[in-house]
């Protein structure tokens, strides 16, 4: 009886068509152009309504959710990605992780410990300053217009001392900021916005201010906001109706900066707190101006992604990329094993990502324990792992990216004119994969050009689980196709990596 209840329900949610105010009804969200127009989107995003349907509670879920049972993001998790950081917070028996988390790196560049799943620790190798990272994330969001995030990352640099008119200048004149930040600044909002255009002057001239960890330590934490703005919009999480303010440092406690500096311009619980004259009808200078949409001191939010190459030019680009010097200096074989454990279940020569990600022996662990899960794990087959990895790359130009999807299509014997059809309009696709394409594509492309409708659509023609998985996933590989271009991989070997775990549930990897 539970079970027919939970199924009703489940389909009641669908046929209702999620009815209940989604975001801008079924469009795409405006961009917020002014900072107090900024502030009321950032309290409405409060009360938006989440977009995944969720069926209806036993007590055992009760029980493994514990004090997460209340939360839509953790039940989301739990229902359809097999539990993975359900318990984060509360119980940690909730389930067996199966399905790669949407984020492996924290905001602040700290790895996530996937064992316990609240533990972190700061890799002993980083050194760029926290505040500067945040002000990044500020910016990454700002520029995807993810307002969940942006609200968060106002609420850290007021803990971390900046004042409003500080927080309002990251949106205005960077110019008041050192030479090295400013830099940083524009190297943010090109990562975000046009990864396609990835070249060595972006990071010749990082190089003028940053090590080349810095500027890796950077890259993956940029990477990972990015997948954290997509998790967050593209399944519309509501922010904490008590964010705002010095909301983000906890509560106001002795010896806390909340009560040792009480300031009515900060309050708590609301973003809805005064912005200075200077300030008051400032236009951004980060978002991309558009045609003016219907509410005031707003944009439409729209993308810069040119049209796909021709199949010439990409075979060409590939071949190319066999040959290109990486950015920054890659770890040899030896001490890329002797950095990342996890590499003892690989034979064979390693592949260049790993080979990069072993300059972080704590960070670089996590990120390569994600993207293996990212890529082995879940209900999606390999073969629609494999198209979206395509697309997806293809969208970024994201060449070293698009090679390893290209081989792992081919091992999944697909001929050369199915990988390119992918490239097309998807008419000769089923309605399944086609909504499923086009979830990829979009939240790719940006993360508020996703819309509730076509989530909506997805979710009918697919089902709830499998488009978590597939926004999981597209979070995964738009975080990897930025790291690997930033940087500049050269390909691999075709030979690859395999497994060599021999328990029953294993199976060889395709090669990366």
């Amino acid at each position: 009886m539970r079970m027919q209840l939970t199924q009703c329900f489940f389909v009641a949610f669908i046929l209702a068509g999620f009815a209940m105010g989604q975001d801008s009804v079924e469009g795409i969200r405006p961009t917020p152009l002014t900072r107090p127009e900024l502030k009321r989107l950032l309290e409405d995003v409060k009360v938006r309504v989440p977009r995944i349907p969720l069926p209806e509670l036993t007590d055992g879920d009760r029980e493994k959710l514990g004090a997460q049972a209340d939360s839509y993001e953790s039940r989301v998790k739990y229902h359809y990605l097999n539990g993975i950081e359900a318990g984060r917070n509360g119980n940690q028996n909730a389930a067996s992780p199966n399905v790669a988390s949407p984020v492996g790196v924290e905001a602040n560049g700290t790895a996530r410990d996937r064992s316990s799943g609240n533990s972190r620790q700061q890799d002993p190798l980083f050194t760029l300053d926290n505040a500067l990272k945040v002000e990044l994330f500020w910016i990454v969001s700002r520029v995807n217009n993810c307002q969940y995030c942006i609200g968060h990352q106002e609420s850290k640099l007021l803990g971390l001392g900046r004042s409003e008119d500080q927080i309002a200048l990251l949106d205005n004149d960077w110019k008041q900021f050192d030479v090295a930040s400013q830099t940083a600044f524009a190297f943010a909002k090109k990562f975000t916005l046009e990864p396609h255009l990835f070249s060595d002057v972006d990071i010749v001239g990082l190089k003028s201010h940053f090590t080349d960890n810095q500027i890796l330590e950077m890259v993956l934490s940029m990477a990972g906001n990015n997948s954290i703005n997509r998790w967050k919009e593209a399944i519309a999480v509501p922010q904490n109706r008590e964010g705002g303010g010095f909301s983000r440092i906890g509560p106001a406690t002795a010896g806390s900066r909340a009560e040792e500096s009480p300031d009515p311009q900060r309050p708590r619980g609301s973003y809805l707190t005064p912005t200075s004259p200077a300030f008051e009808k400032t236009v951004s200078n980060i978002v991309v101006l558009s045609d003016i949409s219907d509410a005031p001191n707003t944009c439409a939010t729209v993308s810069l992604r040119p049209a796909l190459e021709p199949r010439d030019f990409v075979e060409k680009m590939l071949l190319e990329c066999k040959t290109r010097q990486p950015r920054i200096p890659l770890m040899d074989e030896s001490k890329t094993r002797e950095s990342l454990p996890g590499t003892s279940s690989l034979s064979g020569q390693l592949p260049n990502w790993v080979r990069l990600l072993a300059r972080f022996p704590t960070a670089g662990s996590s990120r390569f324990d994600s993207i293996l899960a990212s890529d082995e794990k879940g209900d999606i087959s390999p073969l629609l792992k494999a198209q979206l990895s395509w697309i997806l790359a293809r969208q970024d130009r994201a060449w070293y990216a698009l090679g390893r999807a290209r081989d792992q299509l081919r091992n999944l014997n697909q001929s050369s004119d199915q990988i390119y059809a992918l490239d097309g309009n998807w008419n000769s696709f089923p309605d399944r994969e086609q909504a499923l394409f086009r979830l990829a594509k979009n939240l790719g492309n940006a993360p508020v050009v996703l819309t509730a409708g076509e989530v909506k659509n997805a979710v009918v023609v697919a089902g709830a689980r499998d488009v978590v998985q597939v926004i999981s996933f597209t979070t995964s590989r738009s975080s990897f196709n930025r790291i690997t271009e930033a940087l500049g991989l050269p390909l691999d070997a075709e030979d690859g990596v395999k497994r060599i775990d021999a328990s029953d549930n294993a199976k060889v990897c395709e090669p990366i």
